[in-house]
């Protein structure tokens, strides 16, 4: 493999290119993703017969551990295309039992939040929804604006996980469903979103840049993430849609078809904060387009020619109306004033190494991983 190259190069594979500070190509010009991919994706995605059988004897293991609860297990639910398909086959396939969470952070879309009224609805799901205290969560996106990093979603994401967690051990359920899937999320640079459960890195910034105390926002630990969660609590996560032969436009389709899903632009764009990261903040402050992360993992799974992606992120259209009401919207919901929004925005970048982190024990805990694979034995933990 070449080192970083201070020319510009896209792999002839994927999509993904030099805006990836990390990214390496090989002899024939194709990259570390693309190659990474190819080693792991027999073994975490299995489309085909084996994959519905394992999954078959997963869910039937679950339905005999939980016949005498209420419920089989618990599935986040944010009115995206993952979780929405998600919980649509755990109903219809494989009649699961389920306690939707959905964790209002703030950020809703009104798509967002109709769609998940259409699924509930139309599948018989009982739904619990968290809603994060606003002033809290207003804090936490303040100060990360402020910090400059570039995952300007950990607020959101560590406390959707923190909340379905919770969640979960109160109403004594073991099993959580995760719509996460190898098909359509196996790229994301590391330096492109650094791991939102790091709670040290969470603290730091607040502790930083903040001024109110954080009373009842949801968080978690490494350790009880990690350990305590999987170990003493014997919580399991599955993903079913990486037994699945999961294709993000058929899976659309379907939803729109026997649900009255309604698709809303891109990948997480169910969260009006994140859209605005990915269209703006994150091009703007540091030159990169995460939709080739999300197109190129389409291309190696043969969702899409990799053609069609540069014709997808070429031909995307964001109106300047659209971007600029984007933009005041995310202002005005944080209380910002037009010039101090400005101000913070025109900060130079920083990355997550800038901050107080637990990256030590993230990096410990997948040699950990990988010794126990070794072994023969799996790791219970993320």
């Amino acid at each position: 493999m070449e080192n970083k190259q201070s020319e510009y190069r896209i792999c002839k594979r994927c999509i993904m290119d030099t805006s990836d500070p990390d990214i390496v190509f090989n002899e024939n010009g194709v990259c570390n993703h693309c190659l990474e991919y190819d080693e792991k994706v027999d073994s975490i995605w299995k489309p085909g017969k084996k994959g519905r059988e394992e999954l078959e004897q997963i869910v039937n293991q679950i339905k005999e551990e939980q016949k005498n609860q209420e419920y089989d297990a618990v599935i986040g639910l944010s009115g995206g295309v993952d979780s929405s398909y998600l919980a649509y086959i755990a109903v219809k396939e494989f009649n699961l039992r389920l306690l939707a969470i959905h964790v209002d952070g703030g950020w809703n879309s009104e798509l967002a939040v109709k769609n998940i009224e259409n699924i509930v609805s139309k599948l018989g799901i009982d739904l619990y929804t968290e809603v994060i205290d606003w002033e809290e969560m207003r804090e936490l996106q303040v100060s990360f604006l402020k910090s400059s990093v570039a995952n300007q979603d950990v607020p959101q994401d560590h406390a959707f996980f923190a909340a379905l967690y919770r969640k979960a051990i109160e109403h004594g359920l073991r099993h959580v469903l995760s719509g996460g899937n190898y098909a359509t999320e196996s790229i994301m640079p590391f330096e492109w979103a650094y791991n939102a459960m790091d709670l040290t890195h969470l603290k730091a910034i607040h502790k930083k840049f903040g001024s109110i105390k954080l009373k009842t926002y949801p968080t978690v630990n490494f350790y009880d993430y990690y350990f305590k969660f999987p170990y003493l609590k014997k919580m399991t996560v599955t993903r079913p849609l990486n037994y699945w032969p999961y294709n993000k436009q058929e899976a659309i389709e379907t939803l729109e078809k026997e649900v009255g899903f309604r698709y809303y632009g891109g990948k997480h764009f169910e969260s009006r904060f994140t859209k605005w990261q990915q269209l703006q903040f994150r091009p703007d402050k540091f030159g990169y387009d995460e939709r080739r992360a999300y197109l190129s993992s389409l291309v190696l799974s043969n969702q899409m020619s990799r053609q069609e992606a540069l014709d997808e992120l070429e031909n995307f259209e964001y109106p300047k109306e659209v971007r600029k009401e984007d933009a005041e919207y995310v202002q005005k919901k944080l209380n910002l004033s037009s010039e101090e929004f400005e101000r913070i925005l025109a900060k130079p970048p920083k990355t997550f190494r800038d901050y107080p982190s637990e990256y030590g024990l993230f990096q410990k805990k997948e040699k950990f991983k990988e010794l126990m694979g070794n072994l023969g034995i799996k790791f219970k933990g993320k």
